[in-house]
């Protein structure tokens, strides 16, 4: 639902687009995310899921010779919390270190749209006092993940972006920095 709501007001902004604009993000541009998750997967969250992305633009001028760009850049994220139930105490954590590619293209100005591709080293650990004689699990591996967002610029080098994707929340609000 969430993503069909996202899509749509992509496709609204892109209607009222200007034809021919000037790329926002091209070859050479730096931006850094550093967001917050929202709708996390995980329930008795005490540190909700925090992240950090960094896109650096390889290629541009795909589309039209002015309009599309692909971006290479890398991704952190943690979340962790606990629980008490009585006696009974658990805690877990879940951290992503990933790198990913992304294509943009601009259908308004200060306005960068992506979608994009993320290749995930994942480690989650849980631990409880499970009758009383304690346990813990960790457990790692590979994932992928698929991710659309949106960039709106305030000014050249500072903006807000929201992305949907990853495994641990279902949006990512927060600030950009473009370098």
């Amino acid at each position: 639902m969430l993503k069909k709501v996202f899509l749509a007001v992509l496709a609204i902004v892109g209607s009222a687009s200007i034809a021919n604009a000037q790329e926002v993000f091209q070859k050479g541009t730096t931006a850094i995310n550093a967001g917050v998750g929202i709708g996390s997967y995980y329930s008795g969250l005490s540190i909700p899921p925090l992240s950090v992305s960094l896109d650096y633009g390889i290629v541009d001028n795909l589309i039209n010779g002015n309009n599309g760009s692909i971006s290479i850049g890398g991704f952190a994220g943690y979340t962790g919390g606990s629980q008490t139930y009585g006696t009974y105490k658990s805690s877990f954590s879940y951290i992503a270190l990933g790198g990913r590619g992304a294509f943009h293209y601009q259908f308004a100005p200060k306005l960068d749209t992506y979608a994009g591709l993320m290749v995930s080293y994942d480690i989650a650990s849980v631990s409880s006092n499970l009758d009383y004689a304690g346990a813990s699990v960790a457990t790692s591996g590979i994932n992928w993940t698929l991710f659309l967002g949106g960039r709106y610029f305030f000014t050249e080098k500072i903006g807000a972006f929201a992305e949907l994707g990853y495994g641990f929340y279902n949006l990512n609000l927060g600030v950009t920095f473009k370098l």
